[in-house]
C-alpha cells in the first residue's frame, strides 16, 4: 500500500499578523511534515497544526486541507470531527476551513480536531482519520485591570520623602509570552507633588512632607500600561484615598487672652465660677490637655478638664469675702498630657491666659464679736442690774445697725446696745446658771439675723440662815444619870461655801432657863447632855447598874418570828469592826469632859462618820454572807466618846467576869432569841 501525503497550508491574516511570524510559521509547519509525531506509524498522510489569531470576524479563513491524491475531479470528500468542529467549518470538495464564531484565546486557545478524506465513488476513506490541532494566536485585546480595589493607605503626617504608603498591582490577560501583551508599566496621573510611583512595582512613596492640619487626605490615581507602554498599548487606572494619621506637633493655644468672671462672697467652696477654652489643632489624645494656675499662693482657685469637650472648668477653692478682697488677678496655662520627647521642641513656651474675678457683696447677716459670752453676777441684786453687753456687726460696707432680742428666761431682758440686766431678784440656790439666747437683727433688713449663746453664772452670797438638818424627836430613860449625851445635833446651810460651814449653837431665848440639859457646840456639831441627876425609879433590873456604854447596832431586818434562827447572827453581832475596846470605869465628870474633847476632834466634814460608814459598806459588798439587797443595815454610830450608852449587853462589863443575861426573859418576845442563846449560860450563877 502506498502512503500519500496530503499537501496543507496554513493561511495567516496579513493584517493582524507580521509577515515576520507567517515565515517563521510556515518554516516550523515544513519541519512537521518532515517529521511523523512520536509514538505513530509513518501514515500516508498527516495532519498539521494550525495557527488562527483570536478576535477574527465571523466566516474567515483558517486554511486548506488537501490531500495529493485529489486530481480535482472532485471524487473526495473533507470532513472535521471533534468537540471543537462546531466553531469551524469545512469546503467538502476543495478542503478549506473557516471560523464560523469570534475566537477569545482568553476563553479557548486551542482546538483539537479530527478530519477524514472519503472517496465518494466507493464510500470508502481514502485515509484513516487523524487529529490536528488550531491554535488560537494572542492579540493585544486586554488592558489592565487592579484587582484589589479601593486601595486605602494611613500615613504618619510630616513623614520624610521616600516613606512607603501602598503597593499596587494591575493583571493583564493577555499572553505574557506573546509580546509585550502583558508587560505593564504604572504612572501617576494624579498626586503630584506628595507622592511618586515606581514604574515597574507599583509601589506609592512620599514625595514630601504633609502637614494633617492643612489637609488630612489625598486621592491619588495610578494609571497601569501594558506593552511597556508603547504606542497602541492599552491601560487601566485605580484610585488609591491616603490618609494622614496624627502626631502632637501643635500645642493648644488659648483663643482668648481675657476672661472676665463674677462670684458672689456667699458661694461655697467648689462653685464653678466659668470656663476657658484652649484650642489644639492636633486631634484624639494628641488633643488631651491640662490647664494650671500659674503664682497663686493663696490657693483660692483651681481648674479642672471638661474630659469631653477640652474645657477648663474654674472652680472656687477657698471662699471669699467681699469686704476683705474684691477682686482677683489670676493667669492660668495650658499643655498636652501626651507628648513624645522628639516632639517636646514644638511645646516650649506654653500659652496662657489672664483671668480676673469680680467678688459681688452680698447682704450677709450679722456677726457677734465673740463666739459666746460668759457673765456673772453675784445673787440678790436689784431690778434693772447689768449683766454684760454683746456685740454683733453688719460685716456688710453699709454696716446696719442692729436690734437685740433675748429668749431663753424671764429673768434677764437686753436694750438696744445689747446690754443685758436683771428683771427679778437672782437665787443661787434657785438656779446657779442660765443658758440665754441672743439673737441680732440688721435694722435694714430684717431678714438678715444670727444668734450666740449667753451663760450667766449667779454667785452665792450669805443670805441663808443655818436650818437644822432633820426634824429631832429625842428620848432619855427617866433614871438617866446627868452627864449623858443624848443627842448630837448638827446643821446645815444653803449657801455655798469654798470651806465647810462652820456653826454655833446654843439655847433659844425661851428655853435659856431651862436648867435640865445643857448644849456643848464644838462649831460644827451639838452634844445635848443631860446636865442633872433625875430621880430615879425603880428599875425592872435592880441587878444591873445604870452603864450602859456601849453602841447600839439596829438591824432592821424583820425574820420569820421566834422559829426564824436566821434573823440574828451572833457572829455579825461580835465583829471587831463594831466592838469597842473595854475600858475601865471612869468618873461622870471624867468622862463628859473626855467626850468633850474628843467631840472636838470630830472636824466639821465629820470625817469619823464617813470613815465608819465606808467601813460598813465595804463589809456588806464583800461579805457572802450579807442579806439580800433589799433588805435595810442601819448602823446608829454615835461617834467616839459618846455617852449615850448602849442598850446592848455586848462587852458593858470592865472586868472579864461572866455576867447574868437573864433580864432578857423580861423584854418582850423580840429578846426571846438572845435571852436562850445568852441565859442558860449564866444559869449556874443565879
Amino acid at each position: 500500500m502506498n502512503h500519500h501525503f496530503f499537501k496543507h497550508w496554513i493561511l495567516m491574516i496579513p493584517l493582524l499578523w507580521p509577515c515576520l511570524k507567517v515565515a517563521e510559521t510556515l518554516k516550523a509547519e515544513k519541519a512537521q511534515r518532515a517529521v511523523p509525531p512520536p509514538g505513530r506509524a509513518k501514515r500516508g498522510w498527516v495532519w498539521n497544526q494550525f495557527v488562527v489569531p483570536e478576535e477574527m470576524d465571523t466566516v474567515q479563513h483558517v486554511g486548506r486541507l488537501r490531500s495529493e491524491l485529489d486530481n480535482g475531479n472532485n471524487s473526495f470528500q473533507y470532513k472535521l470531527l471533534g468537540t471543537g468542529a462546531g466553531s469551524f467549518s469545512i469546503d467538502e470538495r476543495t478542503g478549506d476551513i473557516f471560523a464560523i464564531q469570534k475566537l477569545d484565546r482568553e476563553e479557548q486557545s486551542l482546538y483539537i480536531l479530527r478530519a477524514q478524506v472519503i472517496d465518494t465513488t466507493n464510500g470508502k476513506a481514502v485515509e484513516p482519520e487523524s487529529e490536528f490541532v488550531i491554535r488560537v494566536s494572542d492579540i493585544n485585546d486586554n488592558e489592565p485591570r487592579f484587582l484589589d480595589e479601593p486601595y486605602e493607605a494611613i500615613v504618619p503626617e510630616m513623614s520624610p520623602e521616600g516613606t512607603f504608603v501602598i503597593k499596587v498591582t494591575a493583571n493583564d490577560a493577555d499572553d505574557p509570552t506573546t509580546g509585550y501583551h502583558a508587560r505593564l508599566l504604572y504612572n501617576l496621573e494624579r498626586g503630584q507633588p506628595y507622592f511618586s510611583v515606581e514604574p515597574t512595582t507599583g509601589v506609592i512613596r512620599i514625595s514630601s512632607k504633609m502637614d494633617r492640619e492643612l489637609q488630612d487626605t489625598y486621592c491619588v490615581i495610578i494609571q497601569a500600561k501594558d506593552m511597556l507602554g508603547q504606542p497602541g498599548a492599552l491601560s487601566g487606572t485605580t484610585t488609591v484615598s491616603i490618609k494622614l494619621s496624627d502626631i502632637n506637633d501643635n500645642k493648644p493655644i488659648f483663643k482668648e487672652s481675657f476672661y472676665r468672671f463674677s462670684i458672689s462672697e456667699s458661694a461655697p467652696s467648689g462653685t464653678s465660677i466659668g470656663k476657658i477654652m484652649a484650642y489644639d489643632d492636633d486631634i484624639g489624645e494628641n488633643a488631651e490637655m491640662e490647664y494650671s494656675i500659674e503664682d497663686d499662693d493663696s490657693k483660692t482657685f483651681d481648674i479642672i478638664i471638661d474630659n469631653e469637650t477640652q474645657e477648663g472648668i474654674v472652680i472656687l477653692q477657698k471662699e471669699v469675702d467681699f469686704e476683705q478682697q474684691s477682686h482677683y488677678g489670676i493667669r492660668a496655662k495650658v499643655k498636652n498630657y501626651h507628648v513624645d520627647e522628639e516632639l517636646a521642641p514644638a511645646h516650649v513656651n506654653a500659652s496662657t491666659t489672664y483671668i480676673k474675678v469680680q467678688v459681688e457683696d452680698e447682704d450677709e447677716p450679722p456677726v457677734f464679736l465673740l463666739p459666746y459670752y460668759i457673765f456673772e453676777i453675784p445673787e440678790g441684786k436689784p431690778y434693772g442690774t447689768i449683766i454684760g453687753t454683746v456685740s454683733a456687726i453688719d460685716p456688710d460696707r453699709r454696716q446696719s445697725p442692729m436690734r437685740y432680742s433675748l429668749t431663753g428666761s424671764k429673768m434677764f431682758d437686753i436694750n438696744g446696745n445689747g446690754t443685758i440686766i436683771t428683771t427679778n431678784l437672782l437665787d443661787r440656790e434657785v438656779s446657779a446658771w442660765y443658758n440665754l439666747s441672743v439673737t441680732a437683727t440688721e435694722t435694714y433688713n430684717v431678714q438678715q439675723i444670727s444668734s450666740v449663746h449667753v451663760y450667766v453664772q449667779v454667785f452665792n452670797i450669805n443670805d441663808n440662815a443655818p436650818e437644822f438638818s432633820q426634824f429631832y424627836e429625842t428620848y432619855v430613860c427617866e433614871n438617866a444619870e446627868s452627864g449623858k449625851t443624848i443627842q448630837i445635833i448638827s446643821a446645815i446651810d444653803r449657801d455655798e461655801s469654798i470651806e465647810d460651814h462652820h456653826f454655833y449653837f446654843n439655847h433659844s431665848m425661851e428655853d435659856a432657863n431651862n436648867s435640865s440639859f445643857m448644849l456643848i457646840d464644838n462649831q460644827g456639831f451639838i452634844f445635848l447632855i443631860l446636865a442633872l441627876k433625875q430621880r430615879r425609879k425603880e428599875t425592872l433590873f435592880p441587878e444591873k447598874t445604870e452603864d450602859f456604854r456601849e453602841n447600839i447596832f439596829c438591824y432592821d431586818d424583820e425574820g420569820g418570828g421566834e422559829e426564824d434562827s436566821e434573823a440574828f447572827d451572833i457572829i455579825e453581832l461580835r465583829q471587831s469592826t463594831v466592838m469597842r475596846e473595854r475600858k475601865p470605869r471612869r468618873s461622870k465628870s471624867a468622862e463628859i469632859r473626855s467626850l468633850y474633847r474628843q467631840s472636838l476632834q470630830v472636824g466639821p466634814d465629820s470625817a469619823i462618820f464617813r470613815k465608819f460608814i465606808l467601813e460598813k459598806l465595804e463589809e456588806a459588798n464583800t461579805d457572802p454572807c450579807a442579806p439580800p439587797f433589799d433588805s435595810l443595815q442601819t448602823f446608829a454610830y454615835e461617834g467616839t466618846g459618846s455617852s449615850a450608852g448602849s442598850l446592848s449587853s455586848l462587852g458593858s462589863k470592865a472586868t472579864d467576869q461572866e455576867e447574868d443575861f437573864d433580864y432578857l426573859n423580861d423584854l418582850g418576845p423580840r429578846f426571846k432569841r438572845l435571852a436562850c442563846m445568852f441565859g442558860s449560860a449564866v444559869q449556874p450563877y443565879n
